[in-house]
């Protein structure tokens, strides 16, 4: 299960309704903010969501409106005098944006609070247990810019029926077998297979920040239960989304409906257009789809 909060959802110029990108996901007791724009600080605690647990950032790519409220988050931090080392993942030139910003702030290799940088490549970088994250490359005006997989894996449960038919008594002979393990009852081995129903309970959550195309992405994105993504232009403007290196919503739209996703949650909107109008562009091509605004909280 993931839970989503949705702390800034404009494009690159916000408005008084919408702050600049920054996705707060929570797992398994674990909190990641995707991108942190400018403001973010502050609408983490209009949010209610508070700056407790909170030790990592994945950020798609380095452009300012993504960024930018890394500073004033990590002096809060500061002042609050949190302890706890933060982690920034990246790609290496996102990175070495983000530390130059640091550095004509508190000076090189400085900042107020731990922090470590640790530079994306594809795959999964994140093995929590209950969880993990990977990341993918995506393509949005020359930047290393990267998408990502949460994913929490299936499980089997124990079928009750069948450990009371093979007499399977309470206690630890059901946690070998819950744990892929067989057991022996007088004599008569018992097979995991015999006694575990059909995976169940796996989710896969996708997030995608600016992106101008979508080709090569199905792999990454297929069958997922939720797609996070830009839809910044209308299909009427088209040429003006590929000058800027964006999506508009109706390629997003066709982009779900290719690749089986549960639903999917529209961001990064821009002044331009009506709610109404990019919504309507995308549900008739996938009728699932849902503008994300700010606070909004979602779980997977």
């Amino acid at each position: 299960m993931f839970a989503l909060t949705f702390l800034g959802t404009s494009a690159s110029v916000p408005s008084a309704e919408r702050n600049h990108p920054a996705l707060l996901v929570e797992a398994a007791g674990q909190r990641i903010l995707v991108d942190c724009g400018e403001g973010t600080q502050r609408q983490l605690l209009r949010s209610g969501a508070g700056f407790r647990r909170l030790d990592r950032i994945l950020l798609t790519h380095a452009h300012l409106d993504h960024v930018l409220g890394i500073p004033g988050l990590f002096s809060t931090l500061r002042l609050r005098q949190s302890s706890e080392m933060m982690t920034i993942h990246g790609g290496a030139e996102t990175l070495d944006i983000v530390i130059r910003m640091l550095a004509g702030i508190w000076g090189e290799g400085r900042a107020p609070i731990p922090v470590q940088f640790a530079a994306l490549t594809e795959g999964r970088f994140i093995e929590a247990g209950d969880f993990t994250v990977g990341c993918f490359p995506v393509r949005h005006r020359d930047t290393d810019s990267f998408g990502f997989v949460f994913q929490s894996p299936a499980r089997r449960h124990l079928l009750s029926d069948r450990l009371s038919d093979l007499g399977v008594p309470d206690g630890p002979m059901r946690g070998e077998l819950a744990a892929g393990r067989p057991v022996v009852i007088a004599g008569r081995t018992i097979d995991p297979e015999d006694v575990l129903g059909p995976p169940s309970g796996g989710k896969k959550l996708i997030v995608i920040g600016d992106t101008e195309t979508t080709a090569g992405l199905s792999q990454q994105v297929a069958d997922a239960d939720m797609l996070v993504i830009e839809a910044t232009f209308l299909d009427r403007d088209a040429s003006i989304a590929r000058d800027y290196g964006h999506l508009t919503a109706a390629e997003a739209a066709s982009f779900a409906a290719a690749n089986n996703v549960g639903q999917l949650m529209l961001v990064h909107m821009s002044g331009r257009y009506e709610d109404a109008e990019i919504l309507a562009e995308a549900t008739r091509i996938f009728p699932n789809t849902r503008i994300a605004v700010d606070f909004d909280h979602i779980v997977v």
